[in-house]
């Protein structure tokens, strides 16, 4: 079987070889840690559940800090230098139709614009500056999709959130012109999007939400392959039986902790995310990526993890 090439560098720049993910205990590093598979056929095996499965973050809106907003590239090289991660970001549109990286409609609470996004061209867009999740400007300025994708290939695996709006077939032409279905998933929310998503690029891999297993045989009515699949189960933790089911098809799990979970991870001790692991979640989306990570990164040396 072909192997497909998994390099992660982690924290202070220990090199990983091809079949095997080493951790460091170190905070201090000098290369970014990678995710690089070179197909999209490598992006279907590293996601195909097994039960040595490689757990990871991904990074709600990019893993926004202070001094670094959400959706920005800056802030995507910030996070994916301390571990190998799965980058969540959200794709908008301008009034002269360029694919912008924006979560919200309106550009007040995280630039120094006012008002919707869709109501200023690329040019007026490009002239505003980011702010962080506190409300401080940053000098960083929007990134189009184009600049993501270009920055990602051979560090991160993508997760695309498409806000309303923006139509499917704009996103998928820009994966295919930049050749970045090896390190891409497109987000969707229910089983007719996905079957959209199937139809325009058959190739490419999806996120939909599976919260039962009816949710799993509809996806299947509509010819969808199952290693074309990840499963958000939801923001509360499934039935273990969801979990196996989707594990038996081979489809890996992300469960969002974002909001409860998170709060309940940083009242009650952050193990809590090593547990939601041992439990069936394989990828956590999360708002608290650095102490989420360090709780993953246990479980993967505890459990002698290797990625093939």
């Amino acid at each position: 079987m072909k192997r497909f090439y998994l390099s992660l560098i982690w924290l202070f720049g220990v090199g990983i070889s091809a079949c095997s993910l080493t951790e460091a205990n170190s905070s201090n590093y000098s290369e970014p840690s990678k995710i690089a598979l070179s197909s999209v056929e490598d992006l279907y095996k590293f996601l195909t559940y097994s039960e040595q499965r490689v757990p990871l973050i991904s990074a709600h809106r990019g893993g926004p800090e202070p001094g670094y907003p959400e959706n920005a590239i800056e802030t995507f090289q910030h996070s994916a230098n301390k571990q190998p991660l799965i980058i969540e970001c959200d794709i908008a549109l301008s009034k002269d139709s360029v694919l912008v990286m924006m979560h919200d409609d309106k550009l007040d609470r995280t630039t120094t614009g006012q008002g919707l996004l869709q109501d200023y061209t690329f040019d007026e867009l490009r002239k505003l500056k980011l702010k962080d999740n506190e409300g401080a400007i940053t000098s960083y300025k929007i990134p189009t999709l184009d600049e993501v994708l270009v920055w990602g290939r051979g560090k991160v695996i993508f997760t695309l959130d498409i806000k309303r709006g923006v139509p499917l077939d704009l996103v998928i032409n820009a994966v295919k012109r930049h050749n970045a279905a090896a390190y891409s998933v497109i987000i969707t929310y229910s089983a007719t999007q996905a079957r959209e998503v199937h139809q325009l690029a058959p190739d490419l891999m999806i996120s939909v939400g599976i919260k039962k297993v009816d949710d799993l045989l509809r996806l299947n009515d509509y010819g969808i392959p199952d290693n074309r699949l990840v499963a958000f189960v939801g923001v509360s933790e499934p039935d273990k039986f969801l979990y196996k089911r989707l594990h038996e098809h081979g489809i890996m799990c992300i469960l969002g902790t974002m909001g409860n979970l998170d709060k309940r991870a940083e009242t009650r001790g952050d193990a809590l995310y090593y547990e939601l692991i041992e439990r069936g979640a394989d990828i956590l989306s999360t708002d608290r990526h650095n102490e989420a990570g360090i709780q993953l990164a246990k479980y993967r040396k505890d459990h002698q993890i290797r990625a093939y």
